[in-house]
């Protein structure tokens, strides 16, 4: 890999060319600024507190023994997209970017794409799984990682391990103790990380998710087939999540290959394309947050859980109010007749 200088490349708004206008960038960064609060305020607390509920309810389930091989892929995955909502936090200083090494920068790159990788591969698995669950694997070693599906997920995590690995090695990172403006997809980064991270982070997962729902799709409507009610919710809550990464990544993945562009043609580009990139970095993190509250409000375990919560908590209000209410002394009335009696003599 022949080694690229990227030092001349700097963000529009930071930039000392004469061509841009402050107007620009004064509306850019105020746009930034109001989508970051949006994100702060609405999305990061109701992410936060669906993952929190999730794995409250995962690990009730695990110690009763009703935890299924799907719920431990959604743990996993609970996981890592609560993960990828601290990272997004370095978003804060927005309209502004984050001040740290080079070398805290491509720390924070490489859990950035740590998460990435792994949110993807084990959406892969888990439609993997519906399929072996179909159609039985005749491999003995697939089929007891299908059997065990913490094999499955540390295999998972070792191969976003090896990804994140060789992005972030593509940073071309030399002083690496000065200081530089941090996006968790460091601008600083040679045109092949964006490459090799849209074919490994996005193209070839979404084609191998494509190809697995065909599959599911066709052994669907085999007539020696029959699916029941109860098999519908887990398919429904992988395809919804999957549909909205697709949509949010497609977006994110599409401004990177645009600003891989940007630096071969050796531009930094204009105060819009920054709003965009800004923008599309923020929507990618909203995924997480609203893949959590998918999980919690469609998939079963999860669902039944919450209204058992939502239950007992009113049961105890009621049992509070009802212990609050003051007691009523039943009030006795006793008649006065004023009319004479028929039997006083006149």
């Amino acid at each position: 890999m022949v080694p690229h200088n990227m030092t001349w490349i700097k963000y529009p708004s930071q930039s000392q060319d004469s061509s841009t206008s402050f107007e620009d960038i004064i509306f850019s960064q105020h746009v930034i600024s109001r989508f970051m609060h949006c994100y702060i305020a609405l999305f990061v607390p109701s992410g936060l507190l669906a993952g929190i509920i999730i794995l409250g309810i995962s690990i009730k389930n695990y110690m009763h023994h009703t935890f299924e091989k799907l719920d431990t892929l959604f743990f996993a995955h609970t996981i890592t997209n609560i993960l990828m909502i601290f990272l997004s936090l370095t978003i804060t200083t927005r309209p502004a970017y984050l001040k740290v090494s080079y070398f805290e920068c491509a720390t924070l790159s490489f859990f950035f794409n740590l998460t990435y990788f792994s949110s993807q591969y084990l959406l892969i698995l888990m439609v993997l799984n519906f399929f072996l669950n179909r159609h039985p694997p005749q491999n003995a070693l697939i089929r007891k990682a299908h059997e065990n599906p913490m094999v499955s997920v540390a295999f998972v995590l070792m191969f976003a391990f090896c990804g994140a690995l060789i992005v972030v090695a593509l940073l071309g990172v030399e002083n690496y103790h000065e200081q530089t403006d941090c996006q968790l997809d460091p601008l600083f980064a040679w045109p092949e990380y964006e490459i090799i991270k849209f074919t490994f982070g996005f193209c070839i997962p979404s084609l191998a998710k494509l190809l697995c729902f065909i599959l599911l799709f066709v052994k669907a409507t085999h007539p020696e087939i029959h699916s029941s009610r109860q098999n519908i919710h887990p398919y429904l809550t992988v395809l919804v999540i999957t549909t909205t990464m697709f949509v949010c990544r497609l977006f994110y993945n599409s401004m990177i290959l645009f600003r891989t562009t940007l630096k071969i043609q050796r531009t930094i580009g204009t105060p819009q394309n920054e709003l965009i990139m800004n923008t599309a970095e923020i929507l990618l993190f909203s995924e997480s947050c609203i893949s959590l509250v998918i999980i919690l409000c469609l998939h079963k375990p999860c669902r039944r859980g919450i209204l058992n919560i939502i239950t007992k908590f009113t049961e105890v209000c009621r049992r509070r109010h009802a212990s609050n209410r003051p007691l009523e002394i039943p009030e006795t009335h006793t008649e006065v007749s004023c009319m004479p009696s028929e039997n006083v003599s006149r």
